[in-house]
């Protein structure tokens, strides 16, 4: 895995947001919102954390890693794209009729391990191949990316009892934290606090970090497993629609496709940052 400083991450993580937009313009669907909240978290994992990439993935002993919360499945498009599971151009026909590049992530798509998007899955999957991991030796880890709004699904709480009963401290599930769900605020939709506390009980070792900050999430992902002989349970607070000002912590950008003006004003905010970026590299 090739080294990156903090800087350099930060510069991918603005040209991913970029690329997730033009292609969610093209498609004329998309989770914006929740896409770009996850961007820096999927960024880290890909690039700094994860023993995985497109040259080790028939490869046994590679770590995993399921997208839950497969709606921002354009955040993780990119990514696999940059990692060079396929070209990038491939993205130009997201969401097209016969396409294999669909709204939800599908193992039509190199890289992508399981097919995810209905919501409440991708824990109990990931819960499932942590155990087999322990049953075969094998040393590889499992990380799964939850929605927020997704804990509300039951099977959640269900593979979190048992990933405690079995200690699997091979699994980390990382929770996209922006706080907004399609139709509005967590904690008047359906509230799932308080989190920490809730996982805390089920057996899980809880850490909390700040899931838009590059630095900060490098050094919480490295530390794992938090404990021996207990899954980690990952609170990364982020923003939705961070990146574009008028995006950030609007729910109505949970599924959206930004007009011609505002796609303009998005690319251009995200121009001056990687220009800020480049400049103070």
């Amino acid at each position: 895995m090739m080294h990156f400083t903090d800087k350099e991450l930060e510069i991918k993580s603005a040209q991913y947001r970029k690329a997730l937009l033009k292609y969610i313009k093209l498609a004329k669907a998309g989770h914006t919102g929740g896409s770009l909240s996850c961007t820096d978290i999927l960024n880290v994992l890909y690039n700094d954390v994860m023993n995985v990439g497109s040259e080790n993935f028939s490869d046994c002993n590679r770590d995993r890693f399921i997208q839950s919360k497969g709606h921002s499945v354009e955040a993780l498009y990119v990514v696999l794209a940059d990692k060079g599971f396929f070209p990038e151009t491939d993205l130009e026909t997201l969401c097209q009729y016969k396409s294999k590049y669909m709204g939800h992530p599908t193992r039509k798509v190199a890289g992508v391990e399981f097919n995810t998007g209905a919501l409440g899955h991708g824990l109990p999957i990931s819960a499932g191949i942590a155990l087999a991991a322990k049953k075969d030796k094998a040393a590889y880890r499992v990380f799964t990316l939850l929605g927020d709004g997704e804990l509300a699904e039951g099977s959640n709480w269900e593979a979190a009892m048992m990933a405690a009963h079995y200690k699997l401290d091979n699994l980390i599930a990382i929770l996209d934290h922006n706080a907004l769900q399609i139709t509005g605020p967590n904690r008047e939709v359906c509230s799932p606090y308080p989190i920490a506390e809730k996982w805390e009980a089920f057996g899980w070792k809880v850490v909390e970090t700040n899931g838009n900050n590059i630095a900060e999430l490098r050094k919480t992902l490295k530390k794992i497993p938090a404990k021996n002989g207990k899954p980690t349970f990952v609170i990364a607070n982020t923003i939705k629609g961070k990146g574009v000002s008028f995006m950030e912590n609007e729910k109505k950008w949970h599924h959206g496709v930004p007009s011609d003006n505002q796609y303009d004003l998005a690319v251009k905010e995200i121009e001056a940052e990687l220009e800020q970026l480049t400049v103070f590299k």
